[in-house]
């Protein structure tokens, strides 16, 4: 497991790439899909986050989301004061502060 550091680009070196990920779905309690993340620019930052708190804590549950928000470094920080700018830190902090964990499903490209 990575610490993380003050800055989004410097931890985002030190995740995994996301070369044969096509997506990432979020799964509630039912097995539905809540949200996906494409691997799309301007969405690969996410997707290497998400991936990675899926390899680390098998779930996203509040442990794994505080983990996450500390990994998204002063995107965080942004998140909380422009709420619906970043929605996959959104859910994130949905989660710290209570909302339902998910299940996260990596499907490969291809």
């Amino acid at each position: 497991m990575i610490q993380p550091g003050a800055t989004f680009k410097d931890n985002l070196q030190h995740l995994p790439a996301v070369d044969g990920v096509q997506r990432i779905d979020l799964t509630n309690a039912q097995g539905a899909v809540v949200a996906s993340i494409e691997n799309a620019p301007g969405k690969q930052g996410s997707l290497a986050v998400y991936q990675y708190l899926h390899q680390q804590f098998g779930a996203l549950d509040a442990k794994a989301a505080e983990h996450g928000l500390a990994v998204f470094g002063e995107h965080a920080a942004d998140a909380r004061q422009r709420p619906g700018a970043h929605p996959n830190i959104d859910r994130l902090i949905a989660i710290v502060d209570g909302g339902e964990a998910l299940a996260i499903a990596v499907v490969a490209a291809g």
